[in-house]
């Protein structure tokens, strides 16, 4: 990517620009999908007390990946990108150096608290007896090495913000390659790999991310045209860092309300039996696989986005917003619509317990077609961070877990709760968090507000 005002994304039709930046994200995520979905199939075969435990490690996983990729590596990459489309290859140099120092600092934060606090987060979450000890396996071990998600996240971050988006997606796909085969070496001991059982899934995860850190870095060291990562040459500052923070830990509140409100469903769904919660956990895993899929043009919408408004672009900025918005709207209500139409597609990847499979179904037949509503507003809350303003889309997160814990509470109050009336709950939640967030940035959200 060239930067400044001669770069191509500030003239290029914006439709085939963001597919071209979007398709390795694509590729990339999708094999990402695939490995999390042989992840669960590996831990299906341990029994349902390890698909359960799974259902309530897997968020925090998901929840270090949306922060890492979504919240602060958006912020990197917009704030790189808005420096790089203005010209200022020294500034956006820097500015990444000290993103990356912030990043480590975050993964030893994060490791500490689920370390240490892991069994109180689990028992509130629901989990007891064997389904908290298989929590806690694979949680214990993921938090353990978390270090590697959160440095591979940064350094893709900072080759999105400079175009190279082909080169971020094969670092990353060839890490998710390592992931699955020793995934499942390590799950159920293959060869001289030790059988570690649901502890194997989460040590596939930290390798994976390890091989692609290396890989990034090497690029951002050796072989990236527009900025380069030298941090013996660095001069350490608190600004850069503390600016990152500021927006990165508001951008922070999407991915942790989108968890709440996991989190909320599950403790509330764990009262309705194990298989209940086993089902509701592979439903709800679809969701959370949504997120690296939207991101593909997500990542995209926040490099363009940040470019444009770098070059003070901003009509162009926002229309590139909105069409990379509404192509995640139609992947997401394809996806729905599929699974709710042929919800066993899904259901039985995971598990031969038909008790599981039906509370799958029942959650992908009802929450399937609201998923164009997340598709828009993960979207569009992606591009914010390119355009630096994110409040609004992190108001209508907000929105969608009060909506969660309102309607939860309600149900629970009536004699003889369903699994569906929560699922409809969902639903509910996911059309007012879309609708939201669409009007607030379609009235001036991106035109208010402090822009970095």
């Amino acid at each position: 990517m060239v930067t400044g005002a001669t770069s191509p994304l500030l003239t290029a039709p914006i439709g085939p620009t963001i597919i071209r930046l979007a398709a390795p994200n694509m590729i990339s995520m999708l094999v990402t999908m695939a490995t999390l979905m042989a992840e669960a199939w590996y831990v299906g075969q341990l029994g349902t007390d390890a698909l359960a435990g799974l259902a309530l490690g897997f968020p925090m996983m998901m929840l270090v990946m949306m922060l890492s990729a979504g919240s602060f590596g958006g912020t990197i990459t917009g704030a790189v990108a808005r420096l790089l489309g203005a010209g200022d290859r020294k500034g956006a140099e820097a500015l990444a150096h000290h993103a990356v120092l912030m990043m480590l600092l975050l993964a030893g934060l994060c490791s500490a608290i689920f370390l240490l606090g892991g069994r109180g987060i689990y028992s509130l979450l629901g989990g007891r007896g064997m389904v908290l000890e298989q929590a806690l396996a694979y949680s214990n071990v993921l938090f353990a090495g978390c270090v590697s998600l959160w440095l591979t996240n940064a350094l893709a971050a900072i080759v999105r913000a400079t175009g190279h988006m082909s080169v971020a997606a094969k670092c990353l796909l060839t890490g998710s390659l390592f992931q699955v085969f020793v995934a499942g070496g390590l799950v159920f001991g293959w060869g001289p790999l030790p059988g570690m059982g649901i502890a194997g899934a989460a040590a596939g995860i930290v390798f994976g991310n390890a091989i692609a850190a290396v890989l990034l870095l090497n690029f951002l060291v050796n072989r990236c045209v527009e900025l380069r990562l030298r941090m013996t040459s660095l001069r350490f500052e608190a600004a850069p860092i503390v600016k990152l923070l500021k927006l990165g830990s508001l951008a922070a509140v999407n991915p942790i309300s989108t968890t709440a409100t996991v989190m909320v469903i599950t403790g509330f769904v764990a009262h309705l039996g194990v298989d209940v919660l086993a089902g509701y956990g592979i439903g709800a895993r679809l969701e959370l696989l949504l997120v690296p899929m939207i991101f593909g043009f997500g990542a995209a919408a926040t490099a363009l986005v940040g470019v444009h408004f770098g070059a003070n672009a901003i009509e162009r900025g926002h229309l590139a917003g909105w069409v990379a918005a509404a192509f995640s709207a139609v992947l997401c209500g394809l996806v729905g619509g599929a699974v709710a139409l042929f919800p066993s597609l899904w259901a039985n990847l995971f598990t031969q317990a038909e008790t599981v499979r039906e509370a799958c179904r029942n959650y992908l037949q009802i929450v399937g077609p609201f998923y164009a509503f997340y598709g828009v507003s993960l979207c569009l809350y992606f591009a914010s961070q390119g355009a630096g303003r994110v409040l609004w889309p992190v108001i209508a997160s907000v929105l969608r877990v009060v909506v969660i814990v309102m309607g939860c509470i309600a149900v629970a109050r009536e004699p003889g709760a369903t699994a569906a009336q929560f699922f409809w709950v969902i639903a509910a939640a996911l059309a007012a968090q879309g609708l939201m967030t669409g009007a607030a940035i379609r009235l001036g959200a991106w035109r208010v507000g402090l822009a970095t």
